[in-house]
């Protein structure tokens, strides 16, 4: 048998084994930052050598130790208690003076974060923010477990087999810098399960105020064990692949760029942890040529309020009526941005420049961009081929629109081009619709604005992630991750004792 033995170095040029015929080469970066202790990976999906130190290594580690103890902790914690503590937390949150010391600690990651350019949109903790997780806490609160629920029974004379809801063990999650995920990430201990959670660097300090002023004290306040919920306290992308690689993991939910969720889905998989991913977002509306024009800048109008993984990406317009439609599009577009005292941002498929107004082509407008205003031509020309690309805009909506010939050209481009996420219709035919969502491959399909696509809105669950089905759909479950959705089944018998029926 072959003697493995620790990695002591790494030296420029080294080549390091990466699968059963392949290898890599080292480069000079990496040999440099390199100490002995500290691990490298290869992510399939990047082709690159990930760099883990072991000081990152440590922190994840310890906070899914102290996570996977407080798992065991949870097996003697009853229902009433767990209710207790969403409850409490929600009080928390809605006390004016922890609120105020919150808000004291956003401005200053908000002010960090624009220092360096980064966008800020998602990160501020506003009062719409915390009335959602009010509200979903106290939704928690007031849903059954699963655990210990009999789910089914199959019943033999003289002895039955039931099928028993279970805790899953210990979830971790990586969230970009969005403050509300602390609250959100806590409704997997509904089922008597434990959190693990690493946030964007730029929220880092809110979500350590969060967890020191309202969440730890209500955990403590209802008997639970005060590791119930772990942040891991690092800014470094390695502590978030050294958490993912953890074998103790009963489930690793991933948010953020679609490169970034890769790597860590690749991480998990490789470790035999079972994901949940959601890295591409972008909504795709398609438009009947019957429909009026007040409908489609309506809804055009409601999938633009703000950008998020729902938000309207990409509009297919039918070229019958594309001289009809296109104005309307524009006209909700417009007001999409009216609203934000801002300029939208247009990207057209190459083909359809005629039925936009040539000005817009010409006009330089402000755009607001992360790194400060921008002045840019309101309209450019798009490759069919970038349709998949999502506009991840900061202030002026943005958006891809495309001219179709016919309702299954563009079931046929999302299918092809889409990260397979969103897909709305707007049509006043049954006959249409239902083929639309026969034959369009998303696991969200709607007849109108794209923006309903989120758990607390549609099913009135805090969501904990939305997966789409860029990387295949999904086993046994919606794409709709919520904390009653997290939980394991086991089986139990009864009436067996006596000896097994001839």
């Amino acid at each position: 048998m072959s003697k493995v033995e620790p990695l002591a170095r790494l030296e420029e040029g080294m080549l390091l084994v990466v699968g059963s015929d392949r290898c890599v080469r080292v480069e000079k970066a990496l040999a440099e930052k390199f100490q002995p202790g500290d691990g490298v990976v290869f992510v399939e999906a990047t082709a690159e050598l990930l760099h883990i130190p072991a000081a990152e290594a440590r922190i994840a580690e310890a906070a899914v130790a102290r996570a996977a103890d407080a798992f065991q902790g949870m097996r003697r914690v009853n229902d009433t208690q767990i209710t207790r503590f969403f409850e409490d937390f929600a009080s928390r949150l809605e006390d004016p003076a922890v609120w105020a010391a919150v808000l004291k600690v956003n401005q200053s990651d908000i002010a960090r974060a624009r220092a360096r350019h980064r966008s800020t949109t998602r990160l501020e903790a506003t009062s719409p923010m915390q009335k959602g997780m009010v509200e979903g806490l106290r939704a928690w609160a007031r849903y059954a477990s699963t655990r210990g629920r009999v789910l089914e029974t199959v019943d033999h004379g003289a002895w039955r087999a039931e099928l028993v809801g279970a805790e899953l063990g210990v979830v971790a999650f990586v969230f970009e810098g969005r403050p509300n995920v602390v609250a959100d990430a806590t409704g997997v201990l509904r089922g008597g399960n434990t959190v693990v959670f690493r946030i964007g660097g730029d929220a880092l300090e809110t979500a350590q105020a969060i967890m020191t002023l309202a969440l730890r004290p209500a955990l403590v306040a209802a008997g639970l064990p005060e590791h119930a919920v772990e942040l891991v306290a690092s800014t470094s992308h390695a502590a978030a692949w050294a958490l993912f690689r953890d074998r103790r993991l009963g489930l690793a939910v991933a948010r953020g760029s679609g490169r970034a969720v890769s790597t860590l889905g690749e991480l998990a998989q490789a470790a035999g942890v079972p994901v949940s991913l959601h890295g591409t977002g972008g909504a795709w509306l398609v438009v009947g040529p019957e429909v009026d024009e007040a409908r489609v800048t309506q809804n055009v109008f409601d999938s633009l309020d703000r950008k998020v993984c729902n938000t309207l990406n990409v509009c297919c317009v039918p070229r019958a009526a594309a001289e009809r439609l296109v104005p309307a599009f524009l006209a909700g577009l417009s007001r999409a941005a009216e609203r934000r005292q801002t300029a939208f941002k247009l990207h057209v498929v190459v083909g359809a420049e005629s039925f936009v107004p040539a000005a817009l082509f010409g006009e330089h407008v402000t755009i607001d961009r992360p790194d400060g205003p921008q002045s840019e031509v309101q309209a450019e020309p798009l490759a069919r081929e970038e349709l998949g690309r999502e506009w991840e805009w900061e202030n002026s909506p943005e958006v891809s629109l495309v001219i179709v010939d016919s309702l299954e050209e563009a079931v046929e481009l999302f299918n092809r081009y889409s990260p397979k996420f969103v897909a709305c219709l707007l049509s006043d035919s049954a006959e249409v619709q239902d083929y639309f969502a026969a034959n369009v491959d998303a696991p969200f399909v709607g007849d109108g604005f794209t923006r309903w696509v989120d758990g607390q809105y549609a099913l009135n669950r805090p969501e904990l992630g939305l997966s789409n089905w860029e990387r295949g759909r999904l086993l046994g479950r919606g794409a709709i991750l919520a904390g009653d959705s997290v939980f394991s089944v086991r089986t139990r018998v009864s009436g067996t004792s006596s000896g097994r029926p001839q």
